[in-house]
């Protein structure tokens, strides 16, 4: 379990551990939201990062002859 301070500014250092699991980089955007629980924070990723991570999946579908 990891913990952080709220500094005067509000502002919050995320712990070396979510930040290396989450693969978080200085500059990137966070999104932040509440729940009942307490505060989520959610990476928000670029879509633009997500090309090819499907390379190789078989795409083929079997399909009954009369749906061809």
């Amino acid at each position: 379990m990891a913990y952080a301070t709220i500094e005067p500014d509000f502002k919050i250092e995320i712990p070396e551990e979510i930040r290396d699991a989450l693969r978080i980089k200085p500059g990137e955007t966070i999104k932040v939201s509440s729940s009942s629980e307490g505060i989520i924070l959610e990476p928000v990723v670029d879509v633009k990062s997500l090309r090819g991570f499907l390379k190789g999946i078989d795409t083929r579908i079997d399909r009954d002859e009369d749906r061809v």
